[in-house]
C-alpha cells in the first residue's frame, strides 16, 4: 500500500466518524478566535474555554482588549499555562490590529503572522476556522499522529503540514485537521494507547513514538 492510499483510506475513516467536527475553541468572531487559539499553545482546550468568558466580558473587541492593563489580562487567564507572556501577548496584538488593521483581524497569513504572539499554527487556525479560507494547522498532536501512521517523515510540524497537504485534497484540510484532533483524543492518544482499539493504528501498524 502506497502512502496515497493510506491518506485515502484514513480520510474516509475520519469522515465516517465525524463528518461535521466542531471548533473545540468557543468564540463569537475572528477577534476571541484569534486570542482563544493565542492561549491554547501548552493549554487543554477545555482549560481556555473555562478563562475565555471571562476575559471577553472585559476585553470583547481589540480596542478594549487593548485599553486593559496586563495584570488585568493575566488574572483573567492566571490558570492557562505561560499566562504572564500570553497576558502581554494578547494586549499588544490587539493594540496592533487598533493600530494597523483599523481594530479588525486580518484575513492573511503575512499580518496574522506579524502579530504579537502569533505563529503559522495559530494564523492558520484563524484562517481556516474565521475565514474559512485552506490551511491545514499542524500542532504537536496533528504532528504525532501523522507519523504515527506513516503518513509524514517526522522531521518537523514544517515537514507534517507539507506531507500532509500533498495527501489530502484542499477542500478537505479544514475539516480534516478537527478531525485529526477529535480522532486522537478519543482512539490514538499519546499515552495508554490500545493499537486494537484504535481503528487506524489496527489496520495499518504504528511506528516508534516521536
Amino acid at each position: 500500500m502506497t502512502r496515497q492510499d493510506k491518506a485515502d483510506a484514513i480520510g474516509t475513516i475520519l469522515r465516517e466518524l465525524y463528518p461535521e467536527p466542531p471548533i473545540p475553541l468557543d468564540h463569537s468572531d475572528p477577534f476571541t478566535l484569534l486570542v482563544a487559539v493565542a492561549l491554547s499553545a501548552q493549554t487543554t482546550d477545555l482549560k481556555v474555554n473555562e478563562v475565555t468568558p471571562a476575559l471577553f466580558a472585559l476585553g470583547p473587541t481589540p480596542a478594549k482588549m487593548a485599553a486593559l492593563e496586563v495584570d488585568t489580562i493575566r488574572d483573567a487567564i492566571r490558570t492557562v499555562g505561560l499566562a504572564p507572556t500570553k497576558a502581554k501577548n494578547v494586549k499588544a496584538l490587539s493594540r496592533q490590529l487598533c493600530e494597523r488593521h483599523g481594530g479588525t483581524v486580518p484575513s492573511n497569513f503575512e499580518d496574522l503572522e506579524a502579530l504579537p504572539g502569533v505563529g503559522h499554527k495559530t494564523a492558520s487556525v484563524v484562517m481556516a476556522q474565521a475565514f474559512g479560507v485552506p490551511a491545514f494547522p499542524v500542532d504537536t498532536h496533528i504532528h504525532r499522529l501523522a507519523y504515527r501512521w506513516g503518513l509524514t517523515s517526522g522531521k518537523n510540524v514544517g515537514t507534517t503540514e507539507a506531507d500532509l497537504k500533498k495527501l489530502f485534497p484542499r477542500e478537505t484540510w479544514n475539516r480534516l485537521h478537527l478531525q485529526i484532533i477529535f480522532f486522537g483524543r478519543e482512539y490514538c492518544p499519546a499515552r495508554g494507547h490500545v493499537q486494537e482499539n484504535c481503528p487506524i493504528c489496527s489496520r495499518f501498524g504504528v511506528k516508534s513514538r516521536l
